[in-house]
């Protein structure tokens, strides 16, 4: 069976796929050409169109994944291209780099947190010195309604953290689990990126300015009990970075689809200005010499993303090092709504650890 992206909103009835087509009407020959944009690893000599009978038409082998963001390249006669999205398709998403649109293949289900009813909670935002990199890192925080700055909570801090909420629904997903009782009375302090490809590198300053202005600033301004962190991609990697460095600054750690470059794994990154200085830190970990103090880790990651080898080996590095570490492997790609899709159960059951474990307990 197969699913046919046809201009119609009736396309979006979906089959068991083992197959998906890609329709583009142009009965008027106002295209050159159309060519998909993809990263869900179809072959480069697989993605153009062929025109058929007044549209043109794709058909490729289904991705290994629940759903699929992508593109359109169209091009004209005229020699000029556009990207965008796919007429045909109703359906898209926002993330990193735009809106997209989006195919849900058979046997994808949006987590049910989704549709739970939440109490919407406080925010406060600081802007908090930090020496160390001559800037100020912005923190919104938010905490569940009812929450007085004095009630110790455990303190979630994301990197990219206006971009988790806008685009994975993370305050969403703690309102509708505090409000359930699924998740313990959280705070999450929502770190907004700055300079991101630099401050994220593995940049020891960064690490400092995290680990002794942002962290202090926080637990001063709010109780805070077990301290727990979290990114994605080069956020991933600098809050494993800033753990290895400052040992005392988190008691668990939740990485997304960690940047954890090495030579054998990722050579098609080298260009990146910062890679030498990520290789050397990961090399570093991995030979032991950057343990950390071991505390929990959850690692995710989809299953073709080209960070997934690097995944397992650092999931298998931080196990031998003493760390209790587990990595998720989601049928899913290098996007928000992936990591979305992951916070339950892998954060949920972080969040439960270690908040059981920091009863009675008070961070300064």
């Amino acid at each position: 069976m197969h699913y046919v992206g046809v201009s119609t909103a009736d396309a979006r009835g979906y089959a068991t796929c083992d197959t998906v087509t890609f329709s583009v009407p142009d009965p008027d020959g106002e295209l050159a050409g159309v060519r998909l944009v993809q990263d869900v690893a179809i072959p480069g000599d697989q993605l153009s169109f062929r025109k058929s009978d007044g549209q043109w038409l794709l058909r490729v082998p289904k991705p290994p994944v629940n759903r699929m963001e992508y593109l359109l390249d169209f091009s004209y006669p005229d020699g000029g291209h556009f990207t965008g999205l796919h007429p045909g398709n109703p359906s898209t998403v926002d993330g990193a780099f735009g809106r997209k649109s989006v195919l849900e293949f058979p046997g994808y289900v949006a987590p049910d947190w989704l549709a739970r009813p939440g109490q919407p909670g406080t925010r406060t935002i600081m802007d908090i010195a930090a020496s160390a990199v001559d800037a100020q890192i912005s923190a919104g925080v938010w905490a569940p309604a009812g929450a007085a700055d004095d009630e110790p909570l455990p303190l979630l801090l994301a990197h990219d953290g206006p971009e988790y909420d806008e685009l994975s629904a993370l305050t969403r997903y703690l309102s509708s689990g505090v409000s359930a009782g699924w998740l313990p009375r959280t705070r999450a302090a929502l770190l907004r990126p700055g300079p991101r490809n630099r401050w994220y590198s593995a940049n020891s300053g960064y690490a400092r300015a995290l680990a002794q202005a942002v962290i202090p600033a926080l637990a001063g301004r709010f109780a805070t009990t077990a301290r727990v962190g979290m990114g994605a991609s080069l956020g991933a990697l600098a809050m494993l970075h800033a753990h290895c460095k400052h040992p005392g600054a988190f008691d668990a750690l939740f990485l997304q689809s960690g940047s954890f470059f090495s030579p054998e794994l990722d050579r098609q990154e080298r260009r990146f200005p910062y890679y030498r200085r990520i290789v050397n830190f990961v090399a570093a970990v991995r030979a032991g010499r950057l343990p950390g103090r071991p505390v929990p880790a959850v690692l995710t990651c989809g299953v073709i993303e080209e960070n997934l080898e690097n995944n397992r080996t650092m999931a298998g590095s931080l196990t031998s090092l003493g760390y209790q570490a587990s990595l998720r492997e989601v049928p899913d790609m290098h996007n928000y709504t992936a990591w979305r899709d992951s916070f339950h159960p892998g954060l949920s059951e972080l969040l439960v650890q270690v908040s059981a474990g920091a009863l009675g307990m008070v961070r300064a």
